[in-house]
């Protein structure tokens, strides 16, 4: 992505939150409270991507802190995985809802909003280098791959990413939180977590050269 394209040069995660919050590209950012940026350090070795923020995350400012985060946080916990070493993003950053008497729901962002979004994902991506991506749900996987995805399709498969990442997809954790039967719960969960520690391994096994990742997005 060329820097001329901003007010200033975007060499760090710093300065791509500086241009995330006053990004415009789509209306969303006029009923969000804030811009919801990635969370993490560079050169995490994996990124966990969802689709965007909720409620809890457009009042924080920070990605998977409501019902799915923490059910995210407990998966990770669980996979062998520390939070805190990993890079957390969505697909769109800005929260799209709808009102529902004083509540505001969850509303699908578009495959516009989705397409016009994946230029900040995309930079994030060349700015952590991860070794290792894991598309939490049908909207991130589209963003990633740009194409509409079946989730049992593509579950457990490897697919490469330009600058050398390797990109798995599954559920988004939220799923957990909407499945009744407690049997059926905890076989999704276990399935989670398995894909989580997975993707982990594999990222770990598959380190990129060096000039690999200096290559991304270099063409």
């Amino acid at each position: 992505m060329p820097d001329d394209l901003f007010a200033a040069p975007v060499r760090t995660l710093d300065d791509l939150h500086r241009e995330e919050a006053a990004c415009r590209r789509c209306p969303l950012y006029r009923n969000a409270t804030q811009v919801v940026a990635g969370e993490g350090r560079a050169g995490a070795e994996m990124m966990l991507v969802g689709e965007q923020p909720g409620d809890k995350e457009d009042l924080a400012g920070r990605p998977f802190v409501g019902p799915a985060g923490q059910a995210l946080d407990r998966a990770l916990g669980d996979a062998g995985i520390e939070r805190g070493k990993v890079f957390v993003t969505n697909a769109v950053k800005h929260f799209k809802y709808e009102w529902r008497g004083k509540r505001r729901l969850h509303k699908k962002p578009s495959v516009g909003e989705i397409e016009l979004c994946r230029w900040w994902l995309d930079l994030e991506r060349r700015l952590v280098r991860p070794r290792s991506v894991v598309a939490m749900g049908a909207t991130a996987a589209r963003s990633l791959l740009g194409r509409a995805v079946t989730i049992a399709r593509e579950r457990g498969r490897p697919h490469p990413l330009d600058g050398g990442s390797t990109l798995y997809v599954t559920i988004h954790p939220s799923l957990l939180l909407r499945i009744q039967d407690e049997a059926d719960k905890a076989r999704a969960y276990a399935a989670f977590v398995a894909d989580l520690r997975a993707a982990h391994a594999r990222g770990a096994a598959a380190r990129p050269s060096s000039s690999t990742r200096t290559r991304m997005f270099s063409e």
